[in-house]
């Protein structure tokens, strides 16, 4: 999926984004928030969308999230103002492709439902891995395509309809797993009907 087709995407779902798809995923980012509220620290969410996890982050969690739709990152920030969410310390428009941190910037980077939609997902995790400390985590909620099955059939009809959907239904698992200094520590399947994956990777305490 090309850049401006994602961004176009998400100007149209903005409005009604956290009634449609972000209900779907509610249980995925409530598990993934779950997870980084035990660890604490510092945290990079990549795809903050409209900021649909940021009431659920421990007070003690110091939160920096990242879109490239401006759309999203609106309705992001006026959520924060509401919920006077202190420990939300920025919120900034970006290319997941290119990160403007430094290295081992963050004990966590989560990525909640956005890896099958960027463009080359493989360097959005390049660059997550990057700006992850050694020995932190990366918390990823997506779905994965299934290898057999009714609904592996399913997923390779609806993937030519990514760019109206938003939405890439045949994303392989291998394409977020190539990171050398990376292991996964926790894969597990989420509701509805595990659709979706609770992924964790560790970056290696020696990278």
């Amino acid at each position: 999926m090309d850049l401006n087709a994602v961004k176009s995407s998400y100007a149209r779902w903005a409005p009604v984004y956290d009634k449609t798809f972000g209900a779907i995923t509610e249980a995925g980012r409530r598990r993934a928030v779950a997870h980084i509220n035990k660890r604490g620290g510092k945290v990079l969410e990549v795809g903050i969308g409209t900021g649909l996890s940021l009431e659920q982050y421990d007070p003690g969690i110091e939160v920096t999230g990242i879109d490239f739709s401006d759309e999203m990152l609106a309705k992001a920030r006026r959520r924060v103002e509401r919920g006077n969410l202190a420990n939300v310390v920025d919120l900034r428009q970006m290319d997941a492709r290119e990160l403007d941190f430094p290295d081992a910037s963050f004990d966590t980077v989560a990525a909640m439902h956005i890896v099958s939609v960027v463009p080359e997902p493989e360097r959005v995790m390049a660059e997550m891995a990057r700006v992850c400390k050694p020995g932190g985590q990366i918390v990823i909620t997506n779905h994965f395509a299934r290898e057999r099955g009714v609904m592996a059939g399913i997923e390779r009809l609806m993937a030519p309809f990514e760019k109206t959907l938003g939405w890439h239904s045949d994303f392989p698992l291998a394409r977020v797993t190539g990171e050398p200094n990376l292991h996964i520590v926790s894969r597990k399947p989420l509701p509805p009907l595990g659709m979706m994956t609770f992924l964790v990777m560790e970056k290696d305490a020696a990278a």
